[in-house]
């Protein structure tokens, strides 16, 4: 194996991957250093299990409302460690493709641990390695508190390890993995409870979505607690206790839970040898080009603090490889009007700006719509779930700076919104399309 490469990427989930096989199709003699499976956290802790799961659940939710479309069925039950082998062989199997990708555009896949020797140089085991660029896409890890027992609970990570389905659940974290996995953990059967320190879930999101989405999981049977910073935990004969800092105790419980945030994959790397700067949390801050402090190396995906999610990566890789090695001038990803999805039960779908950033940036400029509505189809049945949608405009010629949906579907129809929004579309663009019925998209586009 060459010591000499053009590229140097250290980090094999799914930015550096991205990035790494687009350079390689231009013709770049490029390297890949990882240290765990192919794929990242996406591939195996994260996207792709976690919607394998989102999946499961969501049968549950259909089985539910099958008698209201004339079933008369009989469910004996649900196999967790029947679902984890099937789950986990399918990451195997994407794990396999990622390396014969790598083969097929001849890039060199380095296993071990990478640090930095200087700018130029990176050490894995005993053997170092040069490269005109290097790239850090290390990505992240899961945080857990500094508390004493926080040892005792587990995190997203340990959610993909558990052989068996818990019988009562408690979740610390108010964030988008905190719902989605309280989700998955109901909709199998988990008595589920989430604690927030402050007063409720995904505060980062349009206000109207939060509290849509803590409307259903408590009618779902999910119970949360408000302004709980976590004390201590301990183990009892019946299981594990939390202690709040105001002497609140929750549990016993069979699994605690940490989802309350991710640390960059950083200490390792030694990249004061190669003079890269990191904020104080760990992150390697980079301008629009990807580019950090040292002028031959750039940084993209979660290590970089900057949206963590799996096609923000993947398109920041494959621009920066545009820019660097196709000759595409100026070629680099906009951090604005990025969709993304919360795969809650029900789902949500959002792109672009929150009602209050709206009214900070814009004042009197902006307008407001929104629906709520039942779906189709929960009509025949008793239980009903409600969907909400929000569209935010600004401007006399009301264009859309925030597209928000609550309830089912929101997933899938989200992206061609997004597609409308980076076109500039505004609200008589969306009056003007017509829509299709019966669905629930049709709701977007005739908001009065």
């Amino acid at each position: 194996m060459s010591n000499k490469f053009d590229l140097l990427v250290i980090g094999g989930g799914s930015g550096g991957l991205a990035h790494a096989q687009r350079a390689a199709e231009y013709g770049i003699n490029a390297a890949v250093v990882e240290c765990g499976p192919l794929g990242g956290t996406c591939v195996n802790v994260g996207c792709v299990p976690k919607k394998v799961m989102w999946y499961a659940s969501h049968y549950s939710h259909l089985l539910h409302h099958a008698a209201d479309y004339g079933y008369d069925l009989s469910v004996a039950g649900q196999d967790w460690s029947a679902l984890k082998a099937h789950r986990d062989a399918y990451v195997l199997r994407l794990n396999d493709i990622y390396n014969t990708n790598l083969d097929k555009r001849g890039v060199t896949y380095i296993e071990g641990v990478a640090r930095f020797i200087d700018a130029n140089t990176v050490a894995v085991g005993d053997k170092e390695f040069q490269a005109r660029h290097i790239v850090v896409a290390t990505g992240g890890q899961p945080l857990t508190p500094n508390i004493p027992g926080a040892e005792l609970g587990i995190t997203s990570d340990g959610f993909f390890e558990l052989e068996e389905q818990p019988r009562r659940v408690l979740i610390a974290g108010s964030g988008y993995i905190a719902v989605e996995l309280a989700g998955i953990f109901s909709g199998l059967g988990s008595e589920t409870q989430i604690v927030v320190r402050k007063d409720g879930v995904l505060r980062d999101f349009d206000t109207m979505l939060a509290r849509e989405l803590m409307d259903a999981m408590q009618k779902g049977g999910i119970a949360l607690d408000t302004g709980v910073i976590p004390a201590s935990v301990r183990r009892t004969d019946d299981g594990l206790v939390l202690t709040a800092e105001d002497g609140r105790e929750f549990g016993p419980v069979d699994v605690l839970l940490w989802a309350i945030g991710r640390a960059p994959n950083t200490a390792m790397l030694d990249l004061d040898k190669a003079g890269i700067e990191t904020d104080n949390r760990g992150f390697v801050p980079t301008d629009d080009l990807q580019a950090t402090n040292v002028e031959n190396i750039h940084a993209l995906g979660d290590v970089t603090g900057r949206a963590a999610l799996t096609p923000v990566a993947i398109a920041a890789g494959r621009r920066l490889a545009d820019r660097l090695y196709g000759g595409m001038e100026g070629r680099h990803l906009e951090y604005r009007l990025i969709p993304t999805v919360v795969f809650s039960h029900p789902t949500i779908g959002t792109v672009g700006m929150t009602e209050d950033q709206a009214r900070e940036e814009y004042g009197d400029d902006v307008k407001v719509y929104t629906s709520g509505f039942t779906p189709m189809f929960y009509a025949l049945g008793k239980d009903k779930q409600r969907s909400v949608m929000k569209l935010i405009t600004a401007g006399d010629d009301e264009r859309v700076i925030g597209c928000h949906v609550f309830g089912d579907g929101a997933d899938e129809m989200m992206q061609g919104f997004a597609v409308a929004m980076r076109m500039g579309a505004t609200k008589k663009d969306f009056d003007d399309t017509v829509a299709i019925h019966p669905t629930n998209a049709e709701e977007v586009v005739t908001m009065r």
